[in-house]
């Protein structure tokens, strides 16, 4: 079977710490790996604009020998005359993987049952699981083991980001808090994967309106955007909506003394985030930002290696049948 990785909770908490060891590694000898040499080539396709996700895809895949194809929906016919599964069938004639950055979760849902090359969400309206990938690997380096530390994500907590902060951190073990006004609370579907994923692992999930009570003494502190791609037209509503939820230095001093801050970036400085946080001495976001690349590698480098390893046990299989 293909193992994609459309979701955080895709990956199993023993899965997801062998993706962070490997990119550890791959961030030592940077070159080192080349498990792409050809080079084969990954389609990345682009229906939302990007700084960090283009640049760090790009780089990536070239750094693991292969040849990164960037495709613009507004130029290709996904989107248009062609469904996701057809492409899909096109495309894994002539790629090794597919990276999507799109809108709905459901297109790449269409996409990954259609092909047998993995398929990588680079974000999605519900979630952003590579995103959070790089978080782990950064609190990692800053703070140590990721079971039994707690993380707090305020602002927007029905966005793709705070949808991802709950399955990935509980897959790591982690206590995840989450504090957000009750009209932005997560999706319930999230909430429950995420307890049921913690009940697993020995972490928590924690969902309050009061960003205070999220806050006090966690170890890592994030927020993200309060106007997403797509919700221009709500700015001045959000903008009132999540006044207080704002991180500022009052916020973190509620923290634990020795938190870190992370924000994925673009930030709306003065709006979610204070200056004076985001370019402070907690702020850890440009190891953050750095290590989308790392993160990236090592999880092409394992899904290909996952499923070179799986079609070669269908195959035995196969031959033990006949």
């Amino acid at each position: 079977m293909t193992r994609h990785f459309l979701r955080d909770d895709d990956l199993t908490q023993a899965e997801q710490s062998a993706i962070l060891d490997l990119a550890v590694e791959m961030k030592r000898d940077r070159w080192g790996a080349k498990p792409l040499a050809g080079p084969q080539s990954v389609a990345v396709i682009f229906d939302k604009s990007s700084t960090r996700t283009r640049v760090s895809f790009h780089v990536g895949i070239s750094d693991l020998g292969g040849s990164p194809l960037i495709i613009s929906t507004a130029n290709s016919q996904l989107g248009g005359k062609e469904t996701p599964s057809d492409t899909a069938r096109v495309l894994e004639r002539m790629v090794s993987a597919i990276v999507w950055r799109t809108y709905g979760q459901a297109g790449l849902e269409e996409m990954a049952a259609s092909t047998s090359v993995p398929v990588v969400n680079a974000l999605s309206d519900d979630f952003h699981p590579c995103q959070l990938l790089a978080d782990l690997l950064t609190i990692r380096e800053h703070r140590g083991a990721l079971a039994g530390q707690t993380i707090a994500f305020v602002g927007d907590g029905a966005s793709n980001m705070a949808h991802s902060y709950l399955l990935a951190c509980a897959t790591a073990g982690m206590h995840v808090r989450v504090g957000s006004p009750s009209a932005f609370s997560p999706t319930p579907q999230v909430v429950t994967d995420a307890e049921q994923r913690a009940a697993e692992t020995g972490g928590s999930v924690l969902v309050v309106t009061d960003p205070v009570a999220a806050v006090a003494g966690a170890d890592v502190v994030v927020t993200d955007t309060w106007v997403s791609m797509g919700k221009e037209d709500e700015k001045q509503q959000r903008l009132d909506t999540f006044a207080d939820y704002r991180v500022d230095d009052a916020m973190m001093a509620h923290a634990a003394d020795d938190a870190v801050f992370m924000h994925c970036l673009p930030a709306d400085r003065g709006y979610e985030v204070t200056a004076d946080v985001i370019d402070g001495p907690r702020s850890i976001i440009w190891d953050e930002a750095e290590n989308r690349l790392h993160a990236q590698k090592a999880l092409l480098a394992w899904l290909l290696a996952a499923n070179t390893a799986s079609a070669a046990t269908a195959s035995a299989a196969t031959a033990a049948d006949n």
